[in-house]
């Protein structure tokens, strides 16, 4: 039988490329693909590898490009991509790269834009819910799935060491979560849609302008100030994930990561949830 067409590559290559301009970060994420064509069919069709590069290599070389190239937007760095698969094997015709952009947005505290904030864009479902019965009525508000992360000012340390720690510790980490967030009202206040929107405005405030010693301490700090903000909640729940971002490591490769290069991950995730109450 013919093999009529063959290609592979590396699939969801997730990267993040911190830009650390002094105060004032800037943060691209992509979900990479690159495919491979070129002199494979032996791979496929005599179960010869000699002319196939490994998957990995290619993720390997996906990270490399980043730390090289923080800067580049997502067109010129798929290019890049490209250009050096192209340019390291011989027996690659054609590298095929995309890279599907997470979108982050600058945030914004007390109407300044923040410098190592942000926010995902198209971000969060608001939500209410009220339960009535005869004897009354009680209403909660609230927003699910509100990703928002900083790009330093967080750490993890002085914990549990024992034989089955491997986590190292850090003073500086990019911390990212996706928030849900729920708080009870026990007076309505004049403006239901102002009073949510001051609750998210203060949660946000007080995780980009604070070091975060954990996950676990800014949202406690959190949950304060929002309820310090608005008189007429009674308390407020939030459930965060965490969302990783590893630093890679490219020493292998003669290069450095200052806190520039991260491979972003899903599963498993830490899990941190609290409810905190007048």
């Amino acid at each position: 039988m013919a093999l009529l067409r063959k290609t592979y590559g590396k699939d969801h290559v997730r990267v993040m490329r911190v830009d650390r301009n002094g105060d004032r970060h800037e943060v691209r994420e992509l979900t990479v693909r690159a495919m491979l064509t070129g002199d494979f069919d032996e791979t496929f069709t005599r179960a010869e590898n000699a002319a196939s590069v490994a998957t990995d290599t290619v993720k390997n070389i996906i990270h490399v490009v980043a730390r090289e190239n923080i800067a580049l937007g997502t067109e010129l760095f798929c290019a890049a991509v490209a250009q050096r698969l192209l340019d390291l094997y011989p027996g690659v015709d054609g590298a095929t790269v995309s890279g599907h952009e997470t979108k982050w947005q600058r945030l914004a505290v007390d109407g300044v834009p923040h410098g190592h904030g942000f926010v995902l864009d198209s971000n969060g479902k608001p939500f209410a819910k009220v339960v009535a019965t005869r004897g009354g009525m009680a209403t909660e508000s609230g927003v699910s799935g509100f990703t928002f992360m900083k790009s330093t000012g967080s750490g993890w340390e002085n914990y549990v060491q024992d034989r089955f720690t491997t986590l190292p510790e850090t003073g500086d980490r990019l911390a990212a979560t996706a928030m849900d967030a729920s708080w009870r009202w026990r007076d309505a206040p004049r403006d239901y849609e102002a009073a949510n929107a001051r609750i998210l405005g203060e949660l946000l405030k007080l995780f980009a302008s604070t070091y975060s010693a954990s996950i676990q301490d800014s949202l406690y700090r959190m949950a304060m100030a929002a309820l310090e903000a608005v008189a007429e909640i009674s308390d407020i729940s939030m459930a965060c994930p965490n969302k990783h971002y590893l630093p890679v490591n490219l020493s292998p490769f003669g290069l450095d990561n200052a806190n520039q290069v991260f491979v972003a991950t899903d599963e498993p995730h830490g899990q941190i949830e609290c409810t905190v109450g007048r």
